[in-house]
């Protein structure tokens, strides 16, 4: 006969019998009912299928080594262990690890991040600042013993030997290199006495590259008041490094060709310049001798009395001209005056009394018909010398 147990001992049993047969179970679900312990950082989620579903926890301690978020509706492949919490007579996963189905767990953090970034406006190309043509001085954050310095300081020193380098070596790799990255872009913005940053590495897997996919990272080149170059990897490697830098170099040796310009580039455009300055110059000489040439071969130069005196001639023949036109309209205005003074005499009226005639007037008028004037009126005559005055004693 079966003997009573409390809830306490098949609870135990039941944990007895069932954890050590799943000590470590990899199970694929979607994620639902996500919920984040603010206080202690641990994350519960329900994992479930078409038909099941099971609780999960992350604690803190697993979830600080995850490269990417939990959402709501991901699916997810969990590494974890059954456990059974008696104090609630219910099983779960506790989780130890999580990747999301068909993607890579980097990858969905690279493109999470991606999407936050890109909304706040960090890859804007408006916010991003012109490098410098000229840079007197550049700082170099990346690996003190890797390749990629040695290659940007060989092009940088054979391009422009002037420039000054400084170098600030950081951990690009691993624990802990996001951190010592992003500080050493801050240390040269609290030094600031360089013109343009180059920030990077040398090749290498999505692992290796992984600290310039950091938060950290971009935000410390977003805040960057030096303008900034990131020049990580390959030219088929991307990070979010590259989006956020003022400029993207596909490798660390061309991050150091748009740092500085070619110093013998440089100078053969000057001398282009210059000879095209120069050859301009004797164009215009050339030019203008010619013209002093053609002036001092012209007449007024070589004849200028001949000039002078070619002028004085036609002046004079000009004068003859003109006081032969104004002799003959002078003649011809004295005739017309002369025709007219006889015209006048001939209609004077003055001019019969030479020939005997005289004038008479009555009261101012001069007088044709007797019947002007009555009898006993009186009149006057003009003769050709002096003139009488009469009264009318008879008319016929």
């Amino acid at each position: 006969m079966l003997k009573p147990i409390t809830v306490t001992e098949l609870t135990r049993r039941i944990k007895e019998q069932l954890e050590p047969a799943f000590p470590e179970v990899l199970v694929t679900g979607e994620i639902s009912n996500l919920a984040a312990n603010a206080a202690s950082s641990h994350v519960y989620f329900t994992l479930k299928d078409a038909d099941s579903q099971i609780r999960c926890t992350l604690w803190k301690r697993q979830r600080q080594y995850l490269k990417f978020a939990p959402l709501d509706g991901m699916a997810v492949v969990v590494l974890g262990n059954v456990r059974v919490y008696e104090k609630g007579g219910n099983y779960q996963l506790n989780v130890i690890a999580v990747e999301p189905a068909g993607k890579g767990a980097l990858q969905v953090a690279f493109e999470q991040l991606k999407q936050k970034l890109a909304d706040e406006g960090l890859f804007e190309q408006g916010r991003k600042r012109p490098l410098p043509k000229f840079p007197d001085r550049i700082g170099i954050v990346t690996s003190g013993t890797g390749a990629a310095l040695c290659d940007i300081v060989k092009i940088l020193r054979r391009r422009m030997p002037s420039v000054g380098i400084v170098v600030n070596p950081v951990q690009v790799q691993g624990d802990g290199a996001a951190g010592d990255i992003a500080r050493g872009i801050r240390e040269f913005n609290e030094y600031g006495n360089v013109d343009v940053l180059i920030v990077g590495r040398g090749g290498g897997s999505i692992e290796d590259l992984w600290a310039f996919n950091e938060e950290s990272v971009a935000r410390a080149i977003a805040a960057s008041s030096i303008p900034v170059i990131s020049a990580v990897g390959h030219e088929v490697d991307y990070t979010i490094a590259d989006f956020v830098a003022d400029m993207r170099a596909s490798t660390p040796s061309n991050a150091a060709e748009i740092a500085v310009q070619n110093r013998d580039d440089l100078v053969l455009r000057i001398k282009s310049r210059v000879d095209r300055i120069v050859a301009g110059l004797h164009a215009c000489a050339s030019a203008y001798r010619l013209r002093i040439d053609h002036a001092a071969k012209s007449p007024m130069v070589q004849r200028p009395l001949e000039l002078v005196q070619q002028h004085s001639q036609k002046i004079d023949d000009l004068a003859k001209i003109l006081g032969l036109q104004f002799r003959g309209l002078f003649d011809t205005a004295r005739a017309r005056f002369s025709h007219a003074v006889e015209k006048l005499e001939i209609l004077n009226p003055t001019g019969v009394l030479t020939r005997g005639y005289s004038i008479t007037r009555a009261d101012g008028r001069i007088l044709s018909d007797a019947a002007m004037v009555a009898i006993g009126g009186r009149i006057e005559t003009q003769l050709k010398t002096g003139r009488l005055v009469s009264r009318v004693e008879l008319k016929s």
